[in-house]
């Protein structure tokens, strides 16, 4: 009975028809459906939102009522747009793979795994055992959005993609965690004639590729497939491409009619126990949506202020205008420039004053050569009689393929095209700034020549491409949508992420009250915030310089221009050509290089009437790269060749004649592993596996040695390849590892598949110490333990019963060594003996790999000092030599010129000159250094450093090297790398580079060192009585009472804010992009605090952590001291807190009473942490547990100021006591753990209060003591002393600092144990033992084992629901967090385990739709 109602009404209720109804607001869609008492449907309708989701809702309730009438709607809401919607309705929510499971088991029960790919959202269910769900997280590769996306490229929709696939013959490999990383695979294939049904159907596959190692995450799809989802249910190619790739046969998959509404049905079942609302009251509420907001988008200032503001703005800028003739009127010489870009085509034909006389702009629509040609035939069609096209040059994307097949007299590299225009602009210009369709470049100018050049590293964030897509999503025109950006009223602050991440913030901006205005003015801030701070890095407006020239069709927005000048607060020159500078830069380059006498090349005008060109595919079979060539022939008999990682790289061949220029990284990979196995009738052992991977590109020749002399053969895996990376992808638990992590997998497979008995793969934690000075010589630590990922992941291993040989160990100790080798193959029978002249000889042979790559290096850098040529030092990692992780760019520097050197090679000549503001604490990287040392001395050198995507390390190593670099006055390039391997982006920087470097010696360029020596202040102990020392904020319980501890002891410690969102914005001003998130939030807050003016810098001191151990959290100490100097703070004094030995201060001192105080506060800590969260969700009278802490909260403060140990025990027992009588209500609430990384655990910004949001969601938070990392790192000692050649004083040291900690714990310990409401926490030598269950001790960068055993522990004690709270491609959770998830739960089948990656771009929204769905399932459980 509905309340509320009279008896008539109630009469009339029953007698009107009731349905179940079910709305699915998606990220790019809305759903509608209705159904009857027989589940049948009686009304559906699925419509694009285009970001207006409130309009959309209401047109589908309207429809519905339409259609219906007056009906009774037992109603539910789901979807990733779905929660707030569902608020304003009043209609009950469901989070939306919950609802897709009511559906599937409704209609489809036989299914095993449900694939389903949304706008932005893509989800993977389990349904036979424990269901298992899996949604993606941190990124929109790979779903719908990923696919119009890349459908634009190809000038085309998703069914056009789709129509374009049916005709496929070959699948390029193409990048599929990223839109952007694709986008930078495409563009070349278009640019180079590849067909665009291959390019259609290997954009299919990339989605494929990433909804498997994306979301499957290391857990085989097997049995009954249903695909649902728009994509999946409309795009038959792409449902052809799941089928083939997961081998599926007819009857194996099933695309249930409506698979694209089964969100929507699922939500409808759903409601059948929901109360009825009336339809037409429904429609009514819907017309009011408009008028909700929801608070928390935060606003930037208007963009102008009034008409006559913009009228000023638009006059100023009308000033810069090129030179202009009629063409028609015109005769002599012309130059033709034309600029085949990433997704326009520009050409421009100047006279011999560099007037212009005609100019073409047009987007290429995928088709550059028939979109170029066509616009030669309009040029010649207009060129009158006394006109000759002299001399011509062709620039950007296209430039090969537009050269070869038009006959260009000239290919430039683009950057000096756009240098040499705005220098006709502005002859002393100091700073450009291009921002094209997908490529972003920068060029300071120092002395009329190039100083230094920054691009866009992998990433269209920012570009023009990035606000046409945004755009076309909003169903607008790009001018359309600029124009409406100049008089929004309150622009949204969207952050400067990529593509994917910022179409969540844009929905979630919508949902919050932004107009389209609004939303257009942020974008434009967007973009230039990204060029700003992400590809530049600028941290000071004065290092723009004053003469600023801005082009690329992107400035030709008025808003992006508008932006730009309101950040900088500079006035910039931008031309009133600026989207043709490129082409216009060329044709005066065209002039400038024409000698009288010559003749164009180019096509004339008959040439082009019959021109055509025919593509081809085929494989090379030159040399074992095994590249996929793209064949293009024209019908003048030319052709021009794609694709080639060789001489063809570029498009052309060299002659053979020609003495090869040196390149160490083909000689490195051969001499790396250029060895011969026994033969088997001489292996008395039998036979032993080495995967070629990671560390063995540094140890091969040692291990190979090894494991020869003790009789073994040995069986080294195959090359790498993409076939091998797919071999290994389903068995990949983390999406955001890097691709050199990832072929792991594969490269263990054929292993196994070549019948090895046994595969070693070792965890070498140190390698050998190279250089004296150096602080540590760790490997990092997805090196370190990517063995323990792969033993846990790939269930051959255990099938077909290899044994796995994965010792954890250091290369630094020989004798340590022996005796480790001796006990890890003890099941072999070797003496002692035998394995100590194994290790001996396979020591001296590694002393010799060695020795012969330095003599290389030395033999190279004679060679070129001796032929007047220039080399690269192509620095990465050992296993940057691989040709599947380089793509062949090593051979690509050989085809500009140029000899390839590895780091290696030469980071033992010279010592460093300079002292170095980062911890020097990884080996690979240590090489780095000296290499950049030796560049920035050496004339014939210069460094372009491999980065590979996702390394986390070179977050820390980059700076630093570019630092070192411009002490030499040397340019710094970075190419960042993934699994995708076009070649474009990394031509253009090598290219650049090379062309900077040849415009300093066309002009004489002085070089100018920089200081980069850092004089880091003491803090002395004078300073202790004057300072105000801040400490950013970890963990706001404990870290107050850690501040009244210091306080007691004399220091003026200030523990900044809990909640300091706009520290996130400083954060990612003043650290490197890729640094992890605790860094960004730890350094923002630090400098936001300094710049508020609340404190006299010269009277503040900072204070942080510092581990000592292998994680970068080491080297946050580098990144802050970088920071505060960028930010004017460089006077600030920096304390570490540490006990490794990294720093001493004068004036800061760990005395006995401060440690005891320590302990105190973190005990108090935990314990009020602990009982909080224990009966907050359950008190009879809000509020009372607060005020309870509030009380004993004051007197511990009072405890820490004394010290007293007998007091400390009676306030633990009170409060105890008291807390066990708080009033609460009977009620079972799901409990939900929080593990991971220690900062995102306690830090409320960091993981966006995650215990508040449980609450809120009605569950119980569990979160583990922050004292078990002190233990842990106390008990640590013990496995490198008995493993790694650690130090027996280290252990004692350990020992007794547990012991101290425990004599104040155990006090906390013995009161929980009397409780009967609240538990003890268990001991970390119990801790150490459930880890020991499934990883190595061993695993001690970061938080290492202490993430599993954490898992465990709450699992045993029966919280089987787990989040685990990890920054965005933290290095150490790769192993122990995701990497841990599947041998986790093979033995807890009940665990509930969900990794959240948290980082300022991403989508909180999603992060809470994830936590609800974690939630669901345990609701489900606890009913169970």
């Amino acid at each position: 009975m509905q309340e509320g109602l009279t008896q008539a009404e109630i009469m009339g209720v029953s007698k009107m028809t009731r349905y179940k109804a079910g709305i699915d607001i998606g990220s790019t869609t809305v759903k509608l459906v209705a159904l009857d008492d027989d589940n049948k449907l009686v009304f559906n309708e699925y419509i694009r939102h285009f970001s207006d989701i409130k309009s959309a809702v209401y047109k589908l309730i309207r429809d519905c009522y339409d259609s219906l009438g007056d009906v009774w709607l037992r109603l539910c809401i789901t979807g990733s747009g779905g929660l707030s919607v569902s608020k304003w309705l009043g209609i009950d929510f469901i989070q939306e793979v919950i609802a897709c499971r009511r559906a599937v088991e409704a209609f489809i029960p036989d299914t095993d795994v449900v694939i389903e790919l949304g706008g932005e959202d893509a989800k993977i269910t389990y349904l036979k055992g424990t269901v298992e769900q899996r949604m993606n997280a941190s990124c929109a590769g790979g779903t719908g959005a990923f696919i119009d996306q890349m459908a634009t490229l190809l000038d085309t929709d998703a069914a056009g993609l789709n129509e374009y696939a049916k005709g496929c013959s070959i699948i390029y490999p193409i990048a599929s965690r990223c839109g952007v990383f694709a986008k930078t695979d495409i563009q070349p294939l278009i640019n180079e004639g590849a067909r665009k049904e291959d390019i259609a159907a290997s954009i299919f596959q990339a989605v494929v590729n990433q909804t498997i190692g994306g979301l499957a995450c290391g857990k085989p799809i097997r049995g009954k497939v249903a695909f649902l989802g728009g994509p999946l249910y409309f795009l038959s190619e792409l449902r052809k491409r799941f089928i083939d790739s997961l081998k599926l046969k007819e009857g194996d998959f099933v695309t249930p009619e409506n698979s694209q509404l089964f969100t929507a049905i699922g939500a409808a079942l759903s409601s059948a126990s929901l109360k009825s609302i009336e339809l037409k009251q429904l429609c009514s509420r819907a017309e009011g949506l408009a008028d909700f907001k929801d608070e928390g988008v935060k606003r930037l200032r208007p963009l102008f202020e009034n008409e006559e503001e913009y009228e000023d703005f638009r006059k100023r800028h009308m000033q810069a205008r090129v030179k202009r003739a009629d063409l028609a009127g015109y005769m002599g010489k012309a130059f033709l420039g034309i600029d085949a870009g990433s997704t326009t085509t520009k050409l421009a034909l100047i006279g011999e004053d560099g007037c212009l006389l005609y100019s073409y702009y047009c987007s290429n629509e995928g088709e550059p050569l028939k979109k170029l040609t066509r616009a030669l035939k309009e040029l010649y069609d207009l060129l009158p009689p006394g006109i000759t096209i002299s001399k011509s040059t062709v620039t950007g994307y296209g430039e090969a393929l537009i050269k070869a097949a038009l006959g260009i007299d000239i290919g430039e590299i683009e950057t000096m095209a756009h240098l040499r225009a705005a220098k006709n602009f502005l002859p002393d210009v100091d700073f450009i700034l291009d921002i094209g369709g997908q490529d972003m470049k920068c060029l300071r100018i120092k002395n009329g020549a190039v100083d230094s050049i920054l691009l866009n590293e992998a990433c269209s964030s920012g570009c023009g491409s990035f606000l046409e897509g945004f755009a076309k999503s909003l169903n607008m025109s790009i001018e359309d949508f600029a124009r409406a950006a100049l008089f929004a009223k309150e622009p949204t602050d969207l952050g400067t992420k990529c593509t994917v991440f910022m179409n969540s913030k844009v929905k979630q901006a919508q949902k919050e009250g932004a107009t389209i205005a609004d939303l257009s003015a942020g974008l434009s801030y967007s973009v230039v915030k990204n060029a700003l701070y992400k590809v530049i890095k600028l941290r000071d407006e004065t290092e723009l310089g004053k003469r600023i020239v801005v082009q690329g069709g992107t400035f030709l927005n008025d808003a992006v221009l508008r932006c730009f000048e309101l950040i900088t607060g500079r006035e910039v020159i931008r031309p009133d050509i600026a989207g043709l500078m490129g082409a216009y830069g060329a044709a005066l380059i065209a002039r400038d290089r024409y000698r009288e006498g010559e003749e164009s090349s180019l096509l004339a005008a008959d040439q082009l009437e019959d021109f055509t060109v025919s593509t081809a595919s085929r494989r090379c079979s030159g040399c074992s790269n095994q590249c996929l060539l793209t064949i293009n022939k024209f019908s003048n008999g030319e052709s021009f060749i794609a694709g080639n990682r060789c001489e063809g790289a570029t498009g052309t061949h060299k002659s053979r004649k020609e003495p090869k220029l040196p390149n160490l990284y083909e000689y490195k990979y051969r001499r790396t592993f250029d060895y011969k196995p026994l033969d088997e009738a001489l292996a008395k052992m039998g036979t032993i596996g080495i995967p070629r991977v990671l560390n063995m590109y540094e140890n091969y020749p040692f291990w190979f040695t090894f494991f020869t002399e003790l009789g073994f053969r040995v069986i080294l895996s195959s090359p790498s390849g993409k076939k091998l990376y797919e071999k290994g992808l389903e068995t990949i638990p983390s999406e955001s590892a890097c691709y050199p992590a990832k072929l792991c997998h594969g490269h263990v497979l054929d292993l196994i598949e070549k019948g090895v008995d046994a595969i070693f793969y070792p965890s070498i934690v140190y390698e050998r110490k190279e250089f004296a000075e150096a602080n540590n010589h760790y490997n990092c630590p997805v090196v370190i333990s990517y063995p323990e990922v792969i033993k846990s992941n790939v269930d051959e291993i255990k099938k077909k019963n290899i044994r796995w040989i994965s010792p954890f160990l250091s290369l630094d100790n020989r004798n340590v060594l022996i005796k480790r080798m001796k006990e890890e193959l003890s099941d072999y029978n070797l003496s002692y003996e035998r394995v100590r002249l194994a290790v001996e000889r396979a020591w001296a042979e590694q002393d010799r790999y060695k020795r012969d790559i330095r003599q290389k290096g030395r033999q190279v850098l004679a060679y070129l000092k001796a032929n007047n040529k220039r080399g690269i030092v192509l620095c990465g990692k050992p296993y940057h030599v691989d040709p599947e992780i380089n793509h062949g760019i090593p051979e690509l520097i050989i085809s500009c010129g140029m000899a390839v050197l590895t780091e290696d090679s030469i980071s033992h000549i010279a010592p460093l000159k300079h002292k170095l503001r980062v911890v020097d604490q990884w080996v690979y990287n240590s090489r780095l250094y000296r290499a950049a040392g030796l560049v920035a001395s050496e004339p014939c050198l210069e460094m372009v450093q491999l980065n590979s995507f996702g390394c986390g390390i070179d977050a820390v190593t980059s700076d630093q090297i570019a630092e070192i670099l411009s002490t030499g006055g040397k340019i710094y390039t970075m190419i960042k790398i993934d699994e995708g391997n076009n070649l474009g982006a990394a031509k253009i920087r090598i290219r650049s580079l090379k062309a900077a470097v040849e415009d300093r010696d066309r002009n004489n360029y002085s070089i100018k060192t920089e200081d980069k020596n850092y004089h880091n202040p003491l803090f002395t102990k004078n300073m202790r009585r004057t300072h105000t020392i801040l400490a950013p904020q970890m963990a706001p319980i404990h870290f107050e009472l850690v501040q009244e501890a210091a306080r007691a002891c004399g220091y003026r410690l200030e523990v900044l804010p809990a909640i300091d969102r706009e520290a996130i914005d400083e954060g990612l001003r003043y650290v490197n992009n890729d640094a992890c998130y605790p860094a960004i939030i730890m350094v923002g807050q630090v400098i936001r605090a300094l710049k508020s003016g609340k404190y006299d810098t010269d009277r503040t001191a900072v204070i942080i952590t510092q581990s000592g151990g292998g994680c970068r959290a080491t080297n946050y100490m580098a990144f802050l001291r970088l920071g505060l100097r960028q930010a004017g703070f460089g006077n600030v004094p920096v304390i570490s807190l540490n006990v490794a030995g990294l720093e001493k201060q004068p004036g800061f001192k760990l005395t006995l009473g401060m440690v005891n105080r320590a302990i105190m506060a973190l005990v108090y800590g935990d314990l009020f942490m602990r009982l909080l969260n224990r009966t907050r969700p359950y008190e009879r009278f809000p509020g009372s547990a607060q005020l309870l802490y509030e009380k004993w909260k004051r007197l511990a403060k009072e405890n820490i100021r004394t010290g007293e140990k007998k007091i400390f025990r009676r306030i633990i027992e009170g409060i105890v006591r008291e807390f066990d009588k708080l009033e609460l209500v009977d009620k079972r609430k799901p409990r939900v753990a929080v593990v991971g990384e220690i900062l995102l655990k306690y830090h409320p910004t960091g993981n966006n209060d995650i215990v508040g949001i449980l609450e809120q969601e009605g569950a119980e938070a569990v979160v583990p003591d922050l004292m078990d990392y002190f233990l842990y790192s106390s008990y640590n000692p013990r496995f490198r002393f008995r493993y790694l050649a650690g130090k027996k004083l280290d252990v004692h040291k350990g020992d007794i600092a547990r012991s101290y900690i425990m004599s104040y714990r155990n006090i906390m310990i013995r009161e929980l144990e009397k409780s009967e409401r609240f538990d003890p926490p268990v001991p970390i030598e119990r801790l150490a033992e459930m880890a020991s269950e499934i990883l190595s001790l061993g695993n001690q960068t970061g938080e290492g084992w202490l993430v599993a055993a954490e898992m465990i522990e709450f699992i045993q004690q029966g919280v089987n629901n787990i989040i685990c709270v990890q920054p965005l491609a933290c290095l150490p959770n790769h192993v122990a967090g995701k990497g841990m998830i599947k041998p986790i739960k093979e033995r807890y089948p009940q665990a509930n385990i969900l990794p959240i990656d948290y980082d300022p771009g991403i989508s909180s929204v999603n992060q809470l739709n994830r936590i609800k769905l974690l939630l669901s399932a345990a609701e489900k459980e606890k009913k169970a």
